[in-house]
């Protein structure tokens, strides 16, 4: 319960909002050279206008009717003092501006005191100078409440300020006041139009380029697995071609000879077979030259895969990934059914994948396998609640080649993270009508 006095609330909240007065809500402005030099040069016409304006004004009087009959005479600052005076304040309240987008809020009280000293005679000298002040800092301070707070006192002063009289613009310049405004707003629309088809030429550079990179990291997979395969499989298939030549040869005139040819040639297979299952084993489970502790038991059965494993062997895979610390819970929904082995053996790697990616990944998660066999669909999807980054983060080429292996059952593959926070992984395969 709050046992403050009123007085001593309101003590607490005009401190709390001069506290949060003082702080910026964004960084301060850092105008470009672009800017420094139009900043400069409206400073200069300004104060050379102005300077010119009390010069050729000093000793005047000004006559003016304030009301219907009411007609007053205000002698304006003469001799070298007035003359100087004068000057000096056409030239603080014009050079101010060329800081008017650094240091708004100072510059605004700068030209506010300086219009607040200038005679209301001419009040010319720095009234134009004030606009400047009051719409930059409106626009370019970082200190809004400060602003919020500054700009309606230095409205109430200037207009209350016992001046009679507002200047008056010459008949001779009003067409001058209507263009000018009307240049300056053509030419920020050509401005903004300029930038916004720069923006859009830009965003279209880079769609290209991200559609350009992910062709390329597409055919490097390809080529890639295309290697490995050449490399593990022609020595021996070539051993195998040489050593069936020879059995066929000599299997009339040495069937003893021909029979240990064609030993060679099984032994041949099922070397070849062993070290193609452990390359794309090796392929889909881990980068090149990279490797992790926590994923190494899940690598060290892929090189032992024999046969392709499928949907049937996806317990025993869970099996293992809980053995390495990764809590796992498995969902089988709809009744399973027989279905290609390459089907079966893409699922399969889909599970491995993103497990072996939560293991890397995601230290202290938990995840969840949903496998959904539907009339039309076998639908997997593997998500985990999120943890602590591993070391390093993954290059992204287990999920395009599993994206082109999906892609040959006509499958597509979904990634992203959750927006309850983890990352979500979901395959959709189209099925043949039983």
């Amino acid at each position: 319960m709050d046992t403050r006095t009123t007085p001593e609330r309101l003590r607490e909240a005009t401190r709390r909002t001069v506290r949060h007065a003082r702080l910026p809500s964004g960084p301060p402005l850092r105008p470009t050279r672009r800017a420094w030099r139009f900043d400069a040069l409206v400073a200069l016409v300004l104060g050379i206008a102005t300077v010119y304006y009390g010069i050729d004004n000093a000793g005047n009087v000004v006559v003016r009717e304030i009301a219907p009959g009411v007609v007053i005479a205000i002698p304006r600052p003469s001799g070298p003092g007035g003359l100087a005076f004068m000057v000096t304040l056409a030239v603080i309240a014009s050079g101010a501006l060329a800081v008017r987008r650094r240091y708004p809020l100072a510059v605004l009280c700068v030209v506010t005191a300086a219009t607040l000293a200038t005679p209301q005679s001419v009040l010319r000298l720095t009234f134009y100078a004030f606009i400047i002040a009051v719409y930059s800092a409106a626009v370019y301070s970082p200190y809004r409440v400060a602003t919020l707070a500054a700009l309606p006192v230095s409205i109430v002063l200037v207009g209350t300020s016992g001046n009679p009289v507002t200047p008056i613009v010459p008949n001779e310049y009003i067409a001058l006041l209507i263009l000018v405004p009307m240049a300056v707003a053509a030419v920020g629309l050509r401005t903004w139009k300029l930038r916004t088809d720069e923006g859009r030429t830009r965003l279209s550079a880079l769609e290209r380029e991200q559609a350009e990179a992910l062709r390329r990291a597409v055919e490097h997979e390809r080529a890639r697995i295309a290697r490995e395969l050449h490399d593990v499989v022609t020595h021996n298939v070539s051993v195998m071609i040489i050593q069936a030549g020879a059995a066929r040869k000599i299997m009339k005139s040495s069937p003893e000879e021909a029979a240990e040819a064609l030993l060679a040639v099984e032994a041949g297979g099922r070397a070849a077979m062993t070290e193609l299952r452990h390359v794309m084993g090796l392929l889909t489970m881990t980068d090149e030259g990279e490797g992790t502790d926590g994923g190494a038991d899940l690598a060290d059965a892929a090189v032992e895969l024999a046969p392709q494993p499928g949907l049937d062997q996806l317990e025993t895979l869970v099996g293992r990934v809980r053995d390495s610390g990764l809590p796992v819970a498995l969902t089988v929904t709809g009744p399973p059914r027989p279905l290609p082995p390459g089907l079966e053996l893409a699922a399969y790697r889909v599970v491995q994948e993103a497990l072996t990616n939560t293991v890397k990944h995601a230290s202290g998660a938990t995840a969840a396998v949903t496998v959904e066999y539907g009339p039309e669909r076998l639908r997997v999807e593997v998500t985990d609640t999120g943890g602590r980054p591993g070391a390093g983060a993954g290059s992204g080429r287990g999920l395009i080649g599993l994206r082109e292996r999906l892609s040959v059952y006509d499958g597509t593959l979904k990634t992203g993270r959750r927006l309850t926070g983890g990352y979500r992984v979901e395959a959709l395969i189209p099925l043949e009508t039983p």
